[in-house]
């Protein structure tokens, strides 16, 4: 069903960096964004290659809280479907998601909770396929997430270090395990490249889903 490279990828450890949290009582929780869940299953999948549906939609509580704000709850099913390369086979995972809408007027509180509810089951039924969508966060001890920081370490600048950058545009990269090739006309980001967009887009490169690579016409490198 997925390649070698994607099944390589889901065995990852979840990338600390990514975790957010938010206190609920007493308790700290762990969780991902809804954006992030899409970026990932955009970067591991490619981007036609994954859809979801929602199957139920419905408002199960309505209240007022103290402050005399509406108060709705909305329980969600959602359907996640990912395909092969060839989209010949497909993986299908499906789970309930809740969400809250909290508002002054009806039209805002069901939007924002109707929209929690179906991110939230999004999220419950892609993280099935493993710790880069968030199912190391369910073990307490967190032993499948990394939380090793990925910016490199801030070293006092030398007068011989901008002139060493300048030669160099691609220090960064290496500074955090990667490397950039020559390959088949084109300069391509080797290395561990997963959850370091942000290093990599501004200095040109463009993911190839199909090659599933980070690269640039040999040319258009960054000055």
């Amino acid at each position: 069903m997925f390649t070698d490279k994607q099944n390589q990828l889901l065995k990852y450890n979840l990338d600390g960096n990514r975790v957010k949290t938010r206190q609920q009582g007493n308790i700290t929780l762990s969780y991902l964004e809804g954006y992030d869940i899409i970026d990932t299953a955009n970067f591991a999948f490619g981007f036609g290659n994954w859809s979801y549906s929602v199957t139920l939609l419905e408002q199960v509580s309505e209240e007022l809280n103290q402050n005399q704000n509406r108060v709705i709850g909305y329980k969600a099913i959602v359907s996640v479907t990912v395909y092969d390369l060839h989209h010949k086979a497909t993986v299908t995972r499906e789970d309930v998601g809740f969400g809250t809408g909290i508002a002054r007027d009806y039209a805002s509180a069901h939007e924002s909770g109707a929209k929690e509810a179906v991110t939230d089951g999004l999220k419950r039924a892609f993280r099935t396929f493993g710790n880069q969508f968030g199912n190391a966060l369910y073990d307490k001890s967190q032993k499948h997430v990394d939380h090793t920081p990925t910016q490199p370490q801030q070293i006092p600048q030398t007068q011989s270090q901008p002139h060493a950058q300048s030669q160099d545009p691609y220090a960064p990269l290496r500074q955090l395990g990667m490397d950039v090739v020559e390959q088949n006309g084109e300069l391509v980001v080797t290395g561990s490249t997963y959850g370091k967009q942000q290093h990599i887009k501004p200095l040109g490169f463009r993911w190839d889903a199909s090659r599933k690579v980070w690269y640039q016409p040999i040319g258009q490198e960054a000055a």
